[in-house]
């Protein structure tokens, strides 16, 4: 599986070391990706994912899960996370129309 965060896309990157006498060595910059289990609210459940420290901070800032995926991009996220949103969406549509 790569190294790729779940809900926001971020890949490794590649590039060189620079020694002090401008010798290039390859190189890659790995995203710093944690196992994580996060709670919807909206499916009343718990969803373990694998995704960056930064995401992890974007989705407390957003206020949860749900709020962080309505407002993302199909294209960035897994197809678990697309698949996740489409669900999330179906539930806040019939709790609307139920109250």
């Amino acid at each position: 599986m790569t190294r790729r965060c779940e809900l926001t896309g971020k890949l490794p990157l590649s590039g060189q070391l620079r020694s002090h006498a401008e010798n290039k060595t390859k190189r890659k910059f790995r995203p710093n990706l944690v196992n994580v289990t996060l709670i919807s609210e909206a499916l009343d459940r718990q969803v373990k994912l694998k995704i960056t420290a930064h995401a992890l901070k974007s989705v407390e800032h957003r206020g949860g899960l749900d709020a962080f995926l309505a407002k993302a991009k199909a294209e960035d996220l897994s197809p678990e996370c697309q698949k996740l949103k489409r669900e999330i969406a179906k539930a806040k549509a019939e709790k609307a129309a139920a109250a």
